[in-house]
């Protein structure tokens, strides 16, 4: 009986070291996943008293871009990285994700205080601080400081406006979600009426707020996409067309579409300009970050609150930013994928007796040799003029100018 008891603890042993031998070859074969979601302190002087948080990618290469995410008020850093879906396309597409968190001390529900002028103002309060996380990560991380971006919700949204607008040199895009134009407030007490029902500006003078706010700047201006519910009864809708018309002012474009879009989700889109400009509205939908969990190539996120199963606005925006490593032509140089024109993009080109519009998806327009397509965006021939993505929802309008040029609008 002892000598059944010892062979039978001698085979559990056996057996337990081959489980644990395999579970150790097993492990070995899988790839490592140490990055998180970690805490950054010692970024600067932080006049604003934020918290930064920043998540590197396994595998992440050297001079990878970088996307700023400005939570929104109630919300925090790990909560916003967690939903939003921005995690699965740094994954994929290898770039930096900087999170900024506000205490609740410096706002008790937790919001940026965009409508705070010592916050709002370059070189001071929280835009600053957030500016010394971008230059951290371009320090200490190897971030290329021409790929640097940010998006936000809400008071986050508004924030990211506030960035585009005091560090045009330091942003390349942003993506305005739920949010304000810049310094619709400069105090607690017409924040709320900035919210709902909205202010109305003229073009100029919500331009003019921007341009104010890096006085003298003459260099390139960032790239804006703006998003909103229909239904948002938190930040007016009123909002996003008058962002629209701060952003349109500032980047020198109509603020009349040159090409609309149909996208999943309620969406539509308007694209002003060379896509200088995007306008992404939701059917229905009220105050939140749109998402749409799924494991498809354009879904993402998790629904919570203030995360709303509508369509993957981080696709789209991870897109507009250029961030799957998509090439944007320069516009005095054809890509490589481009058909060959008659009419250098560069030179003048000669005047037809009478100019050809033709509206069409961008689909239909690269199929009949109008446009061609480069990283997932379609582009007029000749002009170099990017009309939106390549497929069969974008319509467009194109003008022929001359022999194989062609333009947005008619």
């Amino acid at each position: 009986m002892r000598r059944s008891s010892t062979l039978l603890t001698r085979l559990a042993g056996a057996a337990a070291g081959v489980v644990l031998a395999a579970a150790a070859v097993l492990t070995a074969a899988l790839p490592a996943q140490a990055a998180a979601l970690t805490q950054v302190t010692g970024f600067g002087s932080n006049p604003g008293n934020l918290a930064m948080y920043a998540y590197r990618p396994d595998g992440l290469p050297a001079n990878a871009p970088a996307v700023v995410l400005l939570h929104g008020c109630t919300q925090n850093a790990t909560g916003y990285f967690t939903n939003s879906g921005w995690q699965k396309y740094a994954d994929r597409w290898k770039f930096t994700l900087i999170v900024p968190q506000q205490p609740s001390a410096n706002n008790a529900n937790s919001c940026f205080n965009w409508f705070e002028t010592g916050d709002t103002a370059r070189g001071q309060g929280e835009a600053l601080s957030i500016k010394q996380m971008v230059d951290h990560a371009k320090t200490t991380y190897g971030t290329d400081p021409g790929r640097v971006y940010v998006s936000g919700l809400s008071g986050g949204g508004a924030m990211s406006a506030v960035m585009l607008a005091t560090y045009p040199d330091v942003f390349a895009a942003g993506s305005v979600i739920a949010g304000l134009p810049y310094r619709c407030a400069t105090s607690m007490v017409n924040a709320f009426s900035c919210m709902n029902p909205g202010v109305d500006k003229t073009p100029a003078q919500w331009g003019d707020l921007v341009r104010n706010a890096y006085s003298g700047y003459g260099g390139k201006r960032p790239r804006v996409a703006i998003w909103h519910g229909t239904s948002d009864t938190t930040v007016a809708p009123l909002n996003a067309a008058e962002s629209r018309d701060q952003w349109t002012n500032v980047l020198g474009v109509p603020s009349t579409p040159t090409s609309t879009g149909t996208l999943p989700g309620g969406t539509s889109l308007e694209v002003y300009g060379a896509d200088q400009v995007r306008l992404y509205r939701v059917s229905g939908m009220g105050h939140g970050t749109p998402v749409d969990p799924g494991s498809a190539t354009d879904q993402c996120g998790s629904t919570a609150a203030y995360f709303l199963d509508t369509i993957c606005s981080t696709y789209r925006d991870a897109l507009f930013f250029g961030l799957d490593g998509g090439v944007t032509p320069s516009p005095t140089t054809s890509p490589t994928a481009t058909p060959t024109a008659t009419a250098s993009p560069s030179s003048s080109p000669s005047p037809t007796a009478a100019p050809v519009c033709v509206t069409a998806s961008n689909y239909a327009h690269v199929t009949a040799g109008r446009a061609y397509q480069s990283g997932g965006y379609a582009y007029a021939l000749g002009s170099n003029q990017r009309m939106g993505l390549y497929n069969t929802f974008y319509t467009s309008t194109l003008k022929q100018t001359g022999p194989g040029y062609w333009v947005i609008g008619c």
